[in-house]
């Protein structure tokens, strides 16, 4: 078994739905928070140390991931399946908050919308069985679908990572393991 880091990205510039940045950066928080985690995961002990980086294609995810990128002297690898949860065809980004918020309230089955987000969510939990020891710097709600199958947690959010929280997950190559949530906090996910 080897460990997968699932990385909620540092605090962004404006939150998600935002129409005046689809897409922010890190604010200096964020930054600072980015830095931190790194340093977290440069001082495990080597045998547990990530040697790989995977990002979301968003902003806030790939600034997340590039100080311990860096670190290990590459670039982090894109993944588009551990990035933010897909909105209805042709919703508008300025209620893609409040779409959000109705989901979160609820289960998987029970979002709103043309896509199938109970297959999106497997997709997510897929693209991460093979991955032991990498780095993965994601989104609260993809962190939430991958921790929702490992526990049998119907419900859109199993739980509320903060921001770079760490969620430590195993991978025997063939399935994941919960090994241990990443701190939570009342963040603003909106």
């Amino acid at each position: 078994m080897t460990r997968i880091y699932l990385i909620r990205h540092g605090k962004p510039q404006s939150g998600w739905g935002e129409a005046a940045d689809p897409d922010p950066g890190l604010d200096a928080t964020g930054q600072a928070q980015a830095e931190a985690v790194a340093d977290w995961l440069a001082a495990l002990p080597e045998a547990e140390r990530p040697t790989r980086v995977m990002s979301s294609p968003l902003r806030r995810c790939r600034e997340t991931a590039w100080p311990f990128a860096a670190t290990l002297g590459m670039a982090p690898t894109i993944e588009p399946a551990v990035g933010e949860i897909p909105t209805p065809e042709g919703l508008a980004t300025e209620v893609r908050g409040a779409w959000l918020k109705t989901a979160f309230e609820g289960e998987w089955s029970q979002i709103a919308g043309d896509r199938d987000y109970e297959a999106w969510r497997a997709g997510v939990v897929a693209a991460l069985v093979g991955q032991g020891g990498t780095a993965v710097y994601s989104h609260f709600v993809a962190i939430n679908a991958v921790v929702s199958i490992l526990t049998g947690d119907p419900r859109v959010v199993a739980f509320r990572p903060d921001h770079t929280s760490v969620t430590v997950l195993e991978s025997d190559g063939w399935a994941l393991t919960l090994v241990a949530k990443g701190p939570e906090a009342a963040t603003q996910v909106l």
